[in-house]
């Protein structure tokens, strides 16, 4: 029997900022969003692709001799490029010869059995401080076999699992993993299905309908909201998340919700992909606005957490 495998772009240990306790991060590949602020931008296509620091290559020219795909070029200045019709093919040929580092190919295909024997390196960790192993990218339902795959071992294995996800997909898919995941953290970027429509490339209809299925069938679930001044912080977007979650306030397995202030830490990676980032000026709301927005949340008695990495 051929092994399921996924397609991850990076595993973070030690995280502390996606679910409860130390945790291991498996950034899945491929999301159906393209959320204009995305911070991880190298996830959003399900293709390999190649993060180039033109300003650390030396135009040595190593990696056009080694790559088979023609990815890799020199042009008639002598200067190298990525091409970006060429189709990677993940061989990583390119990274050992680039002695500037210059040079990264994101994407790799895993086994269930290779991540396992990369949680379980720290097992230690998610004893100790009730931690254990979240799925996230990317959007991790993007590849739903693999993702519940993984998640089934996790949970035979005795690991606490979480996956980070922005709820888009078909209610069949939310309804195969939802019994192998110990907490949903789950994102509400704009109330509005138009507004979330022009920010994000789809609307938001199927996204409240799972997650109201998600709370409806007592699946734990802590909100996150990922905050931009001008964009989704207005009294109005509040009070519409709001209620739309006041009916599940008493139930356990509503865990709150978290507000995610805008940060730029992924801008540099558009630069490396030849992308241009869609945000324009600095949509970073103010101590102020936080503590506003906090306030709004906390008086309806729903837990409310700011996140800041």
């Amino acid at each position: 029997m051929i092994e399921r495998k996924a397609q991850i772009f990076n595993i973070q240990k030690y995280n502390m900022y996606d679910g409860p306790g130390v945790r291991t991060l498996v950034f899945f590949k491929g999301c159906p969003l393209r959320c204009e602020w995305c911070s991880n931008p190298e996830g959003q296509l399900k293709r390999f692709q190649v993060l180039f620091k033109k300003d650390a290559c030396v135009n040595c020219g190593a990696c056009v001799s080694v790559c088979p795909a023609g990815v890799h070029r020199m042009d008639n200045a002598g200067k190298h490029y990525v091409d970006r019709e060429a189709e990677c093919i993940g061989c990583r040929k390119c990274e050992p010869v680039c002695f500037e580092k210059a040079l990264a190919v994101m994407g790799e295909s895993r086994t269930i059995s290779e991540l396992m024997e990369i949680i379980e390196e720290d097992r230690p960790f998610y004893e100790t401080s009730g931690g254990g192993v979240t799925l996230g990218g990317g959007e991790v339902l993007s590849q739903p076999e693999a993702a519940a795959s993984l998640l089934q071992v996790c949970k035979q294995r005795g690991i606490n699992t979480a996956i980070e996800t922005c709820g888009y997909a078909r209610p069949e898919v939310i309804a195969k993993v939802a019994p192998f995941v110990d907490l949903f953290l789950y994102d509400v970027k704009h109330m509005d299905s138009e507004r979330h429509r022009e920010l994000t490339g789809v609307r938001n209809e199927m996204i409240l309908a799972n997650l109201v299925w998600l709370l409806e069938n007592r699946h734990n679930v802590k909100i996150r909201m990922p905050l931009l001044k001008g964009v989704n912080d207005g009294e109005r977007e509040i009070l519409d998340l709001i209620e739309l979650l006041k009916p599940y306030q008493d139930h356990k397995n509503f865990k709150g919700v978290d507000l995610l202030p805008y940060h730029k830490m992924g801008v540099n990676k558009y630069t490396q992909l030849d992308w241009t980032y869609p945000v324009e000026g600095d949509p970073k709301l103010g101590d102020a606005d936080l503590e506003r927005i906090e306030q709004s949340i906390r008086k309806y008695d729903f837990p409310v957490t700011v996140v800041r990495h």
